[in-house]
């Protein structure tokens, strides 16, 4: 049959507007048509006809392929933000709707933190969640920067928390708090009790590190190379709470993030900071962009910044501005 003059063609999914941009969505994410077909429960040929019908129906290509990845246009890119969180807020309604008619009386909650963050800032948060919230099963996932954004991006955490220095395109970063940087050596070291800390000063002495393909050590690695300063590495290690311990044994000294010192840290070593040299580390709550959180994640959330705020043993600055 031949279209009218000025009408506008009809498409048989048009019944059904949901599947191909739920088709869409999980294309543009996963970045593949098989892996979308697979995360779907459909076939292949499925996925891409639809695909095809709503590229169609909106007049403009959404998708092209770059080497064996698909990527979205500057059009399918517009679409996607606006099509994500209309399909997962639909995909999510029984599960909205349950959770608004009994509370928060159950449910799970799944977040990703590295261990600094679950060990320094998180006791107090997750105390007052389960106090307020005691049916709700609360799993707290402990992986380094990348294993928490892959548990996000897969959905299987609904959110994470702590640092991050760049903040990928598919994410939203709030940053709470910001804690300066701080130089951490034994009390009867000589750099504990030099008027004026140089950067240049730190060479003679061994650094105690985390491991080389954690953001630390690479930052300081920047930090020395710009401003010319040599500097050795005395050891590398991970986790904090052991470099603390090795710098008060006088096996080195180190550059940690003040969200690690405790008032009893005070008592066995010195701390300066290193704000003139390097920037502040600010921690927050890691989300997918477009993500439904859940009343659960919601009220985990709610409960950082007050939570943060009965902390009185850190060197930070307070609430972050950015």
């Amino acid at each position: 049959m031949a279209l009218r003059p000025g009408s506008t063609p009809r498409f048989a999914y048009k019944g059904d507007r949901l599947k191909p941009l739920r088709a869409f969505c999980q294309t543009a994410r996963l970045g593949s048509v098989s892996r979308a077909a697979e995360a779907l429960y459909l076939s292949q040929p499925a996925v891409t006809l639809q695909l095809q019908a709503l590229e169609r129906d909106l007049g403009v290509r959404l998708l092209e392929r770059s080497g064996r990845r698909i990527t979205l246009t500057r059009e399918g890119q517009e679409l996607y933000e606006l099509a994500r969180p209309l399909v997962e807020g639909l995909d999510g309604l029984d599960s909205a709707f349950r959770d608004r008619v009994s509370g928060l009386d159950a449910g799970d909650l799944q977040v990703a933190a590295g261990s600094s963050t679950i060990l320094y800032l998180l006791p107090k948060i997750v105390e007052a969640f389960q106090a307020r919230h005691p049916e709700v099963r609360l799993s707290l996932h402990n992986v380094t920067g990348a294993g928490g954004l892959e548990l996000l991006r897969s959905d299987a955490v609904d959110l994470a928390v702590g640092s991050m220095l760049d903040v990928p395109a598919d994410l939203d970063y709030a940053p709470v708090y910001r804690f300066e940087p701080m130089l951490i050596t034994p009390r009867d070291h000589p750099l504990a009790h030099k008027p004026e800390l140089a950067l240049g000063d730190l060479s003679p002495y061994g650094l105690i590190l985390p491991p080389k393909r954690l953001t630390t050590y690479r930052l300081v690695d920047l930090v020395f190379h710009q401003n010319r300063v040599p500097y050795t590495v005395a050891l590398e290690v991970g986790g904090w709470e052991v470099i603390k311990q090795y710098v008060a044994m006088g096996l080195g000294i180190s550059i940690v993030t003040a969200i690690c010192l405790t008032d009893a840290d005070r008592e066995r070593l010195a701390a300066r900071s290193l704000a003139r040299y390097f920037p502040s580390r600010t921690y927050g709550v890691v989300v997918r962009k477009g993500k439904f959180l859940s009343p659960q994640a919601r009220a985990f959330t709610e409960l950082i910044k007050p939570a943060l705020f009965e902390r009185g043993d850190y060197y930070g600055t307070g609430p972050s501005e950015r």
